[in-house]
């Protein structure tokens, strides 16, 4: 075992899906807060058992794409009208269809930066160690195993031994930070 200083918690591995879902919705009624699950596929019932909230990826993308958009048009009317105002063929200064898709790409091309960043933040992306990396069997999760991590920095950690392999867990592990 390691000090306790450097305790991260325990790591428990299950046969289905269904068990780790049932364990999830157990530790959570038990109290404990701290809890990460790990599969080789989605799994449905997992975000409400997680208790996840609804992700914010959707209204990063919309805002990206809708400050993409405006600036795109403001930056080329500001060019086009108050900058260098020239007369072609006989348009207004102001030509709103020729700056369409020049706002179209800028809309894009924002929108997507913007989902691809607040994805990284809400995945606390780039994660360059996590302990769960010096787990023996963690290598196989994502082909065929169910972990559930459950943090504990401090408590009974023997008490959530317990609790785990009362809830059918095919192992146990203490892992260190």
């Amino acid at each position: 075992m390691a000090k306790d200083s450097q305790r991260y918690g325990c790591m428990a591995f299950f046969e289905t899906p269904e068990s780790l879902v049932h364990a999830v919705r157990a530790l959570r009624k038990a109290g404990y807060a701290g809890i990460e699950a790990y599969t080789p596929f989605p799994v449905e019932a997992l975000d409400e058992a997680l208790g996840l909230s609804h992700t914010k990826v959707p209204l990063a993308t919309f805002i990206g794409g809708a400050v993409g958009f405006v600036g795109m048009l403001v930056m080329q009317y500001i060019a086009a009208v108050l900058h260098y105002p020239e007369r072609v063929g006989g348009r207004p200064f102001a030509s709103w269809p020729a700056f369409i898709p020049a706002a179209l790409e800028m809309t894009f091309l924002l929108a997507a930066a913007g989902g691809v960043l607040a994805m990284l933040v809400g995945n606390r992306l780039p994660t360059f160690y996590h302990a769960v990396f010096n787990a023996e069997r963690f290598d196989r999760v994502s082909q065929d195993q169910f972990a559930l991590v459950v943090r504990m920095e401090e408590g009974n950690t023997a008490r959530l031994r317990e609790l785990l392999q009362g809830l059918h867990a095919v192992q146990v592990e203490e892992m260190s930070a």
